[in-house]
């Protein structure tokens, strides 16, 4: 590692300028042709590639562990009884809530008049949503009618939720973010977001990654709504991560240890991934098979024991990613990256191009 940097808790000191122009609002037309930035934490050089090539910059042997959540559909819209418009969008389409004895879903709601316990919200295709709990904090505990899972209801009449930052002319997800803000290897239905390193990567370039002797594992990471909150507090420290469910398997455990072990890196595809293994590695000394909530917070000052590479995108300023990525190759050393980027005119956030950083 480079020489050991004084670390800044200052909220401030993450910023960064990024033009408007920046920020992509669609994905590149080939996943695997978006541009690649490569930093060496060691030497501070950077190299401006395309990912279809990452492959030159890693390994036989190595490890890459990606996050096999799938985005669900979880924005809906109706109407109440007297007409009002209500948005719902379910959190936790992973598993349901128990409130009493009926199931029900977690829910960020946005209405013109808000919504009061015991509504009745009518969707479309047959189904409604009935409000059993008083909202709090702006979320709302909700039960549907209309179908047998909830995950069904999503798929069939859901919309894609997308960040903030992506503007659609209709206010709604593109019927093409369907496909596109999901990874190919996109598996275990629960996220309200991408974890979006993995939008590059084909079928086709994992085949070939595997064929070249870099192993392939997964782990699950429901990416939540709080990935999109910014950090209120002037001082970083004082940030809490809402919690997110996990789950890693057996096979994926004994496979990132096995990798330590023998001394071949762990290449984590996404923020989402590194969070995952140094949180579970914290807790126990080792990967151990796992399945519950997480809310690992990574800022600088942090150590890795785990994961010695990582993909990922540009993120916004003063944001929880942005401190992570800071913490995994010091500040001064993102920012340089950063400005290179904008310099360079490379694409940012969600559907941006992305960054190597080994």
């Amino acid at each position: 590692m480079a020489a050991r940097q004084q670390i800044s808790f200052r909220l401030e000191d993450y910023d960064y300028d990024l033009p408007p122009v920046l920020i992509a609002q669609h994905p590149s037309t080939e996943r695997d042709r978006s541009r690649l930035l490569v930093l060496d934490r060691l030497s501070g050089a950077i190299e401006h590639s395309c990912f279809d090539r990452i492959e030159q910059y890693l390994r036989p042997g190595d490890l890459l562990v990606v996050n096999d959540t799938r985005v669900v559909p979880a924005r809906l819209t109706g109407r109440k009884h007297t007409g009002g418009m209500v948005e719902l969008l379910v959190l936790d389409a992973y598993k349901p809530c128990e409130v009493g004895a009926v199931e029900g879903y977690c829910c960020l709601t946005r209405a013109s008049k808000g919504i009061r316990k015991g509504q009745v919200i009518e969707l479309s295709e047959g189904v409604c949503a009935e409000v059993i709990a008083a909202p709090v904090d702006g979320k709302a505990q909700v039960c549907f009618h209309g179908a047998s899972h909830i995950v069904d209801i999503l798929d069939r009449i859901g919309q894609t939720p997308l960040p903030p930052y992506i503007e659609r002319n209709s206010g709604q997800a593109a019927d093409d973010d369907r496909v596109c803000y999901q990874t190919e290897y996109a598996a275990n239905p629960g996220a309200v977001a991408a974890p979006t390193a993995g939008l590059h990567f084909t079928k086709s370039l994992l085949n070939r990654l595997g064929d070249s002797g870099i192993q392939i594992a997964a782990l699950t990471l429901h990416v939540g709504y709080g990935t999109f909150s910014p950090i209120r507090c002037a001082d970083i420290r004082e940030h809490r991560m809402h919690p997110e469910f996990i789950e890693i398997g057996k096979q994926t455990a004994e496979a990132v240890n096995r990798a330590k072990r023998e001394q071949r890196r762990v290449v984590a595809v996404g923020t989402t991934v590194v969070r995952t293994l140094e949180w579970l590695y914290e807790k126990d000394g080792e990967i151990a098979p796992f399945q519950g909530m997480c809310e690992h917070y990574i800022y600088p000052g942090r150590r890795f024991a785990v994961v010695d590479c990582m993909v990922t995108n540009f993120h916004l300023p003063r944001s929880s990613l942005m401190l992570l990525v800071s913490a995994f190759a010091g500040r001064p050393l993102i920012l340089s990256a950063y400005r290179d980027a904008v310099l360079e005119r490379y694409r940012f956030f969600s559907y941006g191009d992305a960054m190597l950083i080994m």
